[in-house]
């Protein structure tokens, strides 16, 4: 039954007063539709229950919202406070988010190739014995190995000085790299990643800045790596990449740099304090850095480097990769090596290195970009005991002799007045059986002297060039004047060493028909010998003997110089745009060297001689291996066969001329000791301007050249071009009045062949040619003068310039030398001084119509050749 008033509104007919009084109606508090909380007691009007009056009337009001914040129901603080199921919901999403960020990060970053620079690497030249040369001609002082070859104790050193985890964990440290982004953010220090695989992917892969971006990179490219590749695999790389200091990359060069060691032989005491250079030379090497941090004294180096040394030992102790009992034996720190200046090609070794590595370019074994990214293990030909040899030989003589600075000046010729300036040699020395190039001289230092004077330099050989005339004349012969210019061997007579030749000084040259050779300017040609020697009747083996240049140059016209420069080439020489080897065409001193080959050619040439007339081409380097896998051997190579050049009795021939030489000759001052069998040639030519001396032993041949030149670029002020330094003459040089290839050159093979031909070594005779070569001949020999009689002379017909011998042959020259006066001389005599002590022998010193004053009026840059 009703109690309110008939007339008033029923309580669910209120009007709504908004949420905030339900809920105040709710909770019984005041607020539209309710009073104050009352005593109980009778209700007054409009009351419309006992207690709480209002409590839930109204409107009901809306259900909670999806996402119940700030929260439904709450007042006050926990109004805006998420509940737990919120926060869970939150976390939940967030973790869902980044995960899913992290894999699509993961799916769109790729492991990139290995950078170039990771890659590039040094190349290392070995001795022939297989010993290290040199590490040089990369981009990177860098040699890789496979993991083989890095000891076991070097990998356990970095494991336990930076990454323990490293043979079992996923390539990362989530605490590393957090510090690190922390650290980053925080703008503090910069740091590294923490793993050796972080370290390899760096090294290998990314560039070495400390950005949020390389390291975000880092992280996703390590865990890939360290999913993808084997530990092993990324342990190699590490230490083939990882920078050691001295410009050493990679655990190899490292333990050369600082050991001289291979790595494959390290102890683990020297792992260890390579190990501890990783944290960075810099402050790690004992010898100091103070040129990059003033502070990277060697005193402070070392003792972070022992500390640290240590430190790792001991941890590998702990880490059970090192016994106690191992720990004990490594207690003296393993002081490295002192550095030393970047002069690794100093001395002979540059000479030896750019000769190998100019064999494997002009072979085609290796491109110069395959050579520059390195990674090459080259092995030479060339003998450590050889070349030091002969550069002991060269020092002597310049020790001795050549002192720049005025010491020895000729007086007379104030236009130069230091004749010991810009002396230079060359020398090389082959294995006649294989033609392996053993030694070479290519100059007082490589990093200061920098043209090889064991490879072309311009000057001529001179006389030394004689074999070659011989070789042709006994292979094919001299021509028939009655035919044509072209012949076979067969119209033609083959020379022996008995044929007869004018050795007359400024004999008449003819041509091969017997008619006055005209040069250009239609002079004819007469031909000096050196030092004005004067023979009109000598045999080709005693004008070799005396080195006379008449008798060659006429032998090779009736030859022809086109098969004098066959022959040349036959027995090894090389022509080039500039060593006039081609210039043979009327070039009638083209047979008395007016050539400039190499003397690396010449030694083989002359082996070809003393192998029997079988050429082998020179070669440098016999084994290349790349990864150590050979990948170029000179055994397997076409080139190691050797080619016939000459008959075996032509060579053999040549060989025993040449051993007279030294024996009576213009050679006994390289008399070797001991009455070894040695055979050679002197060179000089004109002017004085380079001497040679060509020998040798069935072992060994070897040639020694010497020249004056400035090895100085020079200018033309005027055109700002550079000017080409000419040949100085020797005239007084080392005190000598002139220099022949009996003097220094022919002292300095003497002191190498001696050092090296050991008496371990047999003295093996040269072998003797088994039939006789050629037949005795004439050529262009003046008639005698005849004796005044009381009666005048029947007249009588001279022999033809080529003819069948007479039954009795004219007497030839001796090789006695003249007798010495019992004078005693007034200047400085040297050894090779064939006029020391002598009175002169007065010679023909009438200057024909036409004679030549030294030069080749065809080639103003040939000389006429020389003796010597």
């Amino acid at each position: 039954m009703p109690t309110g008033s008939p007339s008033g509104p029923a309580a669910d007919d209120q009007p709504y007063q908004g949420r905030a009084a339900a809920r105040r109606a709710a909770q019984g508090r005041p607020g539209a539709g309710a009073g104050r909380r009352r005593a109980a007691g009778p209700a007054g009007p409009g009351a419309t229950g006992p207690g709480r009056a209002g409590r839930g009337a109204g409107r009901r009001p809306a259900k909670k919202r999806f996402i119940d914040y700030p929260r439904f129901g709450k007042d006050g603080w926990r109004h805006w406070m998420p509940s737990w199921r919120q926060v869970t919901a939150v976390c939940i999403g967030f973790f869902g988010a980044l995960v899913g960020l992290v894999g699509i990060a993961y799916a769109m970053v790729s492991v990139p190739d290995e950078n170039l620079a990771a890659t590039a690497q040094n190349n290392v030249y070995y001795w022939a014995d297989n010993t290290q040369m040199v590490a040089t001609g990369g981009e990177v002082n860098r040699q890789i190995l496979d993991i083989d070859a890095i000891p076991k104790s070097m990998q356990n050193a970095v494991v336990s000085a930076e990454n323990k985890t490293f043979w079992t964990d996923k390539g990362v440290d989530p605490m590393g790299i957090t510090r690190a982004v922390y650290n980053m953010a925080r703008g503090g220090e910069t740091q590294g990643g923490s793993t050796i695989t972080q370290q390899y992917v760096k090294n290998t892969r990314l560039t070495q800045q400390q950005t949020f971006s390389r390291k975000f990179k880092e992280l996703f490219i390590s865990i890939k790596v360290g999913a993808t590749l084997k530990k092993t695999d990324i342990m190699a790389g590490y230490l083939n990449t990882s920078y050691f200091g001295r410009n050493a990359y990679g655990i190899q060069a490292a333990a050369r740099t600082y050991y001289g060691i291979d790595a494959s032989k390290l102890n683990p005491s020297q792992s260890a304090f390579l190990a501890a250079l990783l944290k960075g030379p810099t402050y790690y090497d004992p010898a100091g850095n103070t040129d990059i941090d003033p502070d990277a004294t060697a005193a402070n180096n070392l003792k972070n480097s022992k500390e640290r040394w240590g430190w790792i030992l001991d941890q590998e102790v702990q880490d059970g990769r090192l016994s106690a009992a191992d720990r004990a034996k490594y207690a003296a720190y393993p002081m490295p090596k002192t550095p030393t200046k970047n002069a690794q090609l100093a001395g002979q070794v540059g000479y030896l290195v750019e000769t190998a590595k100019n064999y494997l370019i002009n072979n085609k074994i290796l491109t110069p970009d395959q050579l520059t990214q390195g990674g090459y293990e080259i092995h030479t030909t060339f003998e450590k005991p050889k070349v030091n040899a002969l550069e002991a030989a060269v020092k002597k003589v310049q020790a001795a002799h050549i002192k720049p600075g005025g010491t020895h000046v000729d007086k007379s010729d104030k236009a130069d007045p230091d004749k010991d300036k810009f002396v230079q040699f060359g020398g090389a020395s082959l294995n006649p059986q294989s033609g392996a190039i053993l030694a070479l001289y290519g100059g007082t230092d490589y990093t200061k002297h920098f043209t090889n004077n064991a490879d072309e330099t311009g000057a001529q050989v001179g006389s030394t060039f004689k074999p070659f005339v011989l070789a042709a004349a006994m292979t094919h012969g001299v021509r028939n004047p009655d035919l044509g210019e072209s012949q076979t061997d067969d119209q033609r007579t083959p020379v022996s060493p008995d044929s007869v030749f004018s050795g007359k000084n400024k004999q008449q040259i003819m041509t091969y028909q017997g008619k006055p050779w005209y040069n250009n300017d239609g002079q004819p040609w007469y031909q000096p010998n050196d030092d004005g020697d004067n023979f009109p009747r000598v045999t080709l083996r005693d004008a070799l003997d005396r080195s006379l240049n008449a008798p060659f140059v006429q032998l090779g016209e009736d030859v022809g110089t086109d098969l004098v420069h066959n022959a040349a080439l036959a027995a090894g020489l090389v022509p080039t745009s500039h060593n006039a080897l081609d210039d043979y065409k009327n070039s009638v001193t083209y047979s008395i060297g007016t050539s400039s080959p190499s003397a690396i050619r010449m030694a083989d040439a002359y082996a070809t001689i003393d192998n029997h007339g079988e050429q082998n081409e020179p070669f440098s380097v016999q084994l290349v291996k790349h990864g150590g896998e050979p990948i170029w051997q000179h055994d397997t190579d076409k080139r190691a066969k050797p080619k016939v050049a000459f008959d075996a009795n032509v060579a053999d021939t040549i060989t025993g001329m040449l051993a007279d030489v030294i024996k009576k000759g213009t050679g006994t001052t390289a008399q070797l000791d001991g009455g070894r069998p040695a055979a050679g040639k002197t060179g000089t030519t004109d002017d004085n301007k380079s001497a040679w001396f060509d020998g040798f032993t069935p072992q060994l041949s070897t040639t020694v050249v010497m020249f004056r030149r400035d090895d100085q670029t020079h200018v033309d002020p005027k055109t700002g071009k550079a000017l080409n330094n000419p040949f100085l003459k020797m005239y007084g040089t080392g005190g000598a009045p002139t220099i022949h290839g009996n003097s220094f050159p022919a002292q300095i093979w003497k002191d190498y062949m001696n050092s090296v031909l050991t008496r371990n070594v047999p003295k093996t005779p040269f072998q003797k040619p088994s039939t006789t070569v050629g037949k005795l001949i004439y050529g262009n020999v003046p008639s005698p003068t005849p004796s005044p009689t009381e009666t005048t002379p029947t007249p009588t017909t001279p022999p033809p310039t080529m003819t069948t011998p007479p039954t009795t042959p004219p007497t030839t020259p001796t090789d006695t030398p003249p007798t010495t006066p019992t004078d005693t001389p007034t200047t400085p005599c040297f050894p090779w001084d064939k006029n020391c002590g002598t009175t002169p022998t007065p010679t023909d010193t009438t200057t024909p119509t036409g004679q030549p004053t030294g030069r080749n009026p065809n080639n103003p840059n040939h000389p006429n050749g020389g003796g010597g």
